[in-house]
């Protein structure tokens, strides 16, 4: 196995710890985890390979039904491209490949029975800073071995069109007011909602920097440290905007100008650097909506 830029194994996060200082983690793209995890019949929160912007190449040892979703990456079974958003069976022998990505950020590759890992805190999830969970606490290696369930799916599955995300690399970003809005004066307000701002090349799991106009503070960043949570914006000192990501720290000592929407996350995972979003501000109660329609989406999904 050749793991690719950075391969690990992600489910949707190890919760019920942040109190203990221990980060949720799990996929940056849980809308295309629990996809790919629908392709091959799996529960919702089974563990998949993310892949990111570069790809795997991955020989199988045993036969197995896969589906990848998410960013595209052409993969290829023996040399000979197949669909994504569709399961696919590979036999003893096989060799899948995926190149470099064409659009989006991260795949999910999910297989039929999961991947056969321990549990750490009730999540497979790597959490790569801490060095546990997933595979031995790190991204995947030329050489690994990990052992993969032996379910076969023998019904064709291939997603709806219309639950598909759609990448771009300029994104109207959605967001709530955060906890400390009333630190900004009107003008550092008006710079965060009016302003195209770059994600920059310090984007990594666990936040995304972004490039543009500083947002002024009323009187200075530096707060008493409180919780951070998937989603939040901070603003330090230097003005430049600041996007919690799967692996972000639990508390953190900067002014929170706002906080990304659950929708919008996943569409966020799939940016890179150099990729321009403008934020939009919204309700509570709009979010709540929108959240709640995925959600009836994927139950309906999985109905099926």
């Amino acid at each position: 196995m050749n793991g690719g830029l950075l391969t690990t194994i992600q489910d949707l996060g190890r919760y019920g710890y942040q109190k203990y200082g221990m980060p949720v983690a799990g996929a940056m793209d849980s809308y295309s985890l629990q996809l790919a995890n629908w392709l091959v019949g799996n529960s919702r929160n089974e563990a998949c390979f993310e892949i990111t912007y570069l790809g795997p190449e991955i020989e199988f040892q045993s036969a197995a039904t896969i589906g990848i979703c998410g960013a595209m990456m052409q993969p290829m079974i023996n040399g000979k491209m197949i669909a994504m958003n569709t399961c696919h069976q590979v036999k003893i022998g096989d060799m899948l490949t995926m190149g470099t990505v064409q659009k989006g950020m991260r795949a999910y590759l999910s297989i039929a029975g999961g991947i056969k890992i321990p549990e750490i805190m009730g999540s497979k999830s790597t959490y790569l800073r801490g060095k546990i969970g997933g595979f031995k606490g790190r991204k995947i290696e030329t050489g690994d071995n990990i052992e993969i369930g032996d379910k076969l799916i023998h019904q064709t599955k291939a997603l709806p069109k219309a639950l598909l995300p759609v990448f771009r690399n300029k994104q109207v970003i959605r967001v709530i007011s955060g906890t400390e809005y009333n630190a900004f004066d009107q003008e550092g307000i008006h710079t965060f909602l009016n302003t195209e701002y770059t994600i920059s090349n310090q984007n990594d799991r666990m936040g995304y920097r972004l490039s543009g106009p500083t947002i002024k503070h009323k009187s200075g960043a530096d707060i008493i440290s409180s919780g951070i949570v998937h989603g939040s914006v901070q603003v330090p000192g230097h003005g430049e905007p600041i996007i919690m990501m799967a692996d972000h720290q639990t508390v953190g000592g900067y002014t929170k100008i706002a906080n990304v929407i659950s929708v919008d996350i996943p569409v966020l995972a799939q940016m890179k650097a150099g990729d321009k979003i403008r934020f939009k501000e919204i309700t509570l109660e709009a979010a709540q909506e929108l959240i709640k329609k995925q959600e009836e989406n994927l139950i309906r999904l999985y109905k099926l």
